[in-house]
Protein backbone atom coordinates (compact mmCIF):
# COMPACT_ATOMS: atom_id res chain seq x y z
CA UNK A 1 0.00 0.00 0.00
CA UNK A 2 1.20 3.57 -0.99
CA UNK A 3 1.51 6.03 1.52
CA UNK A 4 -1.49 8.15 -0.78
CA UNK A 5 -3.33 5.18 -0.28
CA UNK A 6 -2.74 5.45 3.79
CA UNK A 7 -3.14 8.68 3.87
CA UNK A 8 -6.65 8.59 1.92
CA UNK A 9 -7.38 5.67 4.31
CA UNK A 10 -6.60 7.84 7.38
CA UNK A 11 -8.53 10.25 6.04
CA UNK A 12 -11.94 8.16 5.36
CA UNK A 13 -11.82 6.41 8.45
CA UNK A 14 -11.60 10.20 10.01
CA UNK A 15 -14.79 11.04 7.37
CA UNK A 16 -16.25 8.65 8.58
CA UNK A 17 -15.79 8.85 12.49
CA UNK A 18 -16.88 12.70 11.74
CA UNK A 19 -15.00 13.92 15.09
CA UNK A 20 -13.98 17.62 14.52
CA UNK A 21 -10.80 17.30 17.02
CA UNK A 22 -9.94 13.92 15.05
CA UNK A 23 -10.32 15.57 11.61
CA UNK A 24 -8.62 18.76 12.51
CA UNK A 25 -5.65 16.69 13.90
CA UNK A 26 -5.40 15.20 11.07
CA UNK A 27 -5.21 18.52 9.30
CA UNK A 28 -2.24 19.42 11.35
CA UNK A 29 -0.22 16.13 10.82
CA UNK A 30 -0.83 16.36 6.83
CA UNK A 31 0.60 19.96 6.43
CA UNK A 32 3.90 18.71 7.65
CA UNK A 33 3.75 15.38 5.74
CA UNK A 34 6.72 15.88 3.13
CA UNK A 35 6.09 12.57 1.29
CA UNK A 36 2.79 13.73 -0.27
CA UNK A 37 3.15 15.86 -3.47
CA UNK A 38 1.79 19.16 -2.45
CA UNK A 39 -1.50 18.14 -5.10
CA UNK A 40 -2.59 15.09 -2.94
CA UNK A 41 -1.73 16.84 0.68
CA UNK A 42 -4.39 19.55 -0.70
CA UNK A 43 -6.83 17.15 -1.82
CA UNK A 44 -6.83 15.79 1.32
CA UNK A 45 -6.66 18.50 3.43
CA UNK A 46 -9.72 19.60 1.33
CA UNK A 47 -11.75 16.45 1.83
CA UNK A 48 -11.25 16.73 5.73
CA UNK A 49 -12.06 20.61 5.08
CA UNK A 50 -15.31 20.27 3.59
CA UNK A 51 -16.23 16.97 5.95
CA UNK A 52 -15.95 19.41 9.49
CA UNK A 53 -17.89 22.74 7.21
CA UNK A 54 -20.33 19.76 6.85
CA UNK A 55 -20.58 19.05 9.98
CA UNK A 56 -21.05 22.31 11.37
CA UNK A 57 -23.77 22.75 8.94
CA UNK A 58 -25.79 20.17 10.52
CA UNK A 59 -24.74 20.85 14.18
CA UNK A 60 -26.11 24.14 13.66
CA UNK A 61 -29.01 22.83 11.51
CA UNK A 62 -30.05 20.07 14.69
CA UNK A 63 -29.73 23.18 17.22
CA UNK A 64 -32.00 25.15 15.26
CA UNK A 65 -34.91 22.03 15.07
CA UNK A 66 -34.30 20.95 18.54
CA UNK A 67 -34.73 25.05 19.84
CA UNK A 68 -38.15 24.59 17.62
CA UNK A 69 -39.16 21.71 18.72
CA UNK A 70 -38.68 22.67 22.42
CA UNK A 71 -40.61 25.94 21.79
CA UNK A 72 -43.74 24.96 19.71
CA UNK A 73 -46.63 26.14 21.22
CA UNK A 74 -45.44 27.71 24.33
CA UNK A 75 -41.69 28.47 26.00
CA UNK A 76 -39.02 26.48 27.50
CA UNK A 77 -39.87 26.21 30.99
Amino acid sequence: MSHLDEVTARVDAAVEESVITHMNELLVELSEDAELSREDRYTQQQRLRNAIAHHGKHYKEDAEARQEQLTKGGTIL
